[in-house]
């Protein structure tokens, strides 16, 4: 896409947002009317994602050649992930400690919400068990990236090793990467009026302005919570751009479609194809990008970490339960680690947060009470989600601009 279009496209879906917020805002359940149309966006986003995965991680890795380097860049990657999600839980921890937005709140005599009835065992055994399906079919029909991931690196490594077949394979795979890519640009002409129809019956649903602001109202504070966490990682990922992955502000600037669709959709894995799209368009290195991105998209989620051990903390200030050092050391550990599983799909949060809160002995009924602003929050820890895997395709870009023998 030229610069020229990419241009006038970002006016357009700052004005699907807008226009969804306002409509959705003043007509309330009216604009449910026209959920269809971001159900089609959204079902395009998707009908691309594992094909799209596919085709990026093994071309990227296969672009590497010495499938030994792919152990350097990886750990990178990995390492990367691993400390920017241990900061985003850090902060949650921080600010929820300083506004303490659930203390004299009563939330007794909930139920257990619908959404994780069933999930009450889940545990970071599950979380690993995910990565290696026995069907790899079945995975990507019910669009379960992680097994999909490491099938597509192991796949790629063994055609690196075969000779000139493998190479035949792989270039193979760069042109299907490539059609995929130009499927993403036709698609995303539709982008405005499915973003807009996104936002709007999502508002809709929520009963339009004045029932979303008396939803907003009862639990104000774990918004405010939420959100300025949200806001401090984001200018922390920021100043990791500028100092390690050394890119200015124009990098942002270009990342924006991105920033506003995983707004829109609330999926970061629906996001996928934009994201890679608009970090080519930054000039990152392209193995970084069909490596980085596809993987981030699925492990990568300093939002949603921050969200969870945020929410946890609600929970106990709300049932009157003191936190000691040790129990929020335990909170810090598992939100990051159950972060990992949180695929990116819609709300996929409230289910990881349950392995949180088993961890420090919580109820589960405490999740009722955030259901209400949960879609709201999960717009912007997806669009934080999607900023930091963009983030972290730059600085690996750095790092293989700084080994030219990679090939």
């Amino acid at each position: 896409m030229s610069h020229k279009a990419a241009v006038f496209l970002l006016y357009f879906i700052v004005l699907g947002v807008l226009f969804g917020l306002i409509t959705g805002w003043y007509f309330g359940e009216a604009m449910t009317e026209v959920a269809w149309l971001g159900k089609m966006f959204l079902n395009g986003l998707k009908m691309l994602i594992v094909p799209l995965i596919v085709a990026a991680v093994v071309s990227g890795v296969g672009s590497m050649g010495d499938v030994r380097k792919l152990g350097k860049i990886g750990g990178l990657t990995l390492a990367y992930y691993t400390i920017t999600t241990g900061i985003a839980v850090f902060i949650g921890l921080v600010m929820v400690n300083l506004i303490q937005p659930g203390v004299g709140l009563d939330i007794s005599g909930g139920a257990i919400p619908d959404k994780i009835v069933g999930k009450e065992n889940t545990g970071i055994s599950d979380i690993l068990l995910s990565l290696v399906s026995p069907n790899i079919v079945a995975s990507a029909s019910e669009t379960q990236l992680l097994p999909i991931i490491l099938f597509s690196i192991v796949f790629s490594a063994a055609l690196t090793t075969l000779g000139d077949k493998g190479r035949q394979v792989l270039a193979l795979f760069h042109t299907v990467n490539d059609a995929l890519m130009k499927m993403v640009v036709w698609l995303m002409y539709f982008a405005p009026v499915g973003i807009f129809a996104l936002v709007s019956s999502r508002m809709g649903e929520a009963g339009g302005g004045e029932a979303f602001w008396n939803q907003i109202q009862a639990v104000g504070l774990h918004v405010v919570t939420v959100l300025s966490g949200l806001t401090i990682h984001f200018m922390v990922l920021c100043l990791i751009l500028i100092f390690i992955g050394k890119q200015g502000c124009g990098y942002l600037a270009n990342m924006m479609r991105a920033l506003l669709t995983a707004f829109g959709t609330a999926s970061s894995s629906a996001t996928l194809p934009l994201t890679m799209e608009c970090t080519r368009e930054n000039g990152i290195d392209e193995r970084a990008v069909e490596f980085t991105i596809p993987l981030g998209s699925t492990v990568n989620m300093d939002g949603t970490a921050l969200y969870e051990a945020a929410a946890v903390m609600f929970i106990a200030q709300a049932y009157g339960i003191d936190m000691s050092f040790g129990a929020q050391a335990i909170i810090f550990i598992t939100a990051t680690l159950a972060a990992i599983g949180a695929a990116g799909i819609p709300e996929a949060g409230l289910v990881t947060m349950v392995i949180v809160l088993q961890a420090v002995h919580l109820p589960l009924e405490g999740v009722g009470l955030l259901l209400a602003v949960d879609w709201f929050l999960d717009r912007f820890r997806t669009a934080t989600n999607v900023w930091g895997d963009a983030v972290g395709a730059a600085v690996v870009s750095r790092f293989l601009s700084k080994n030219p023998s990679t090939p």
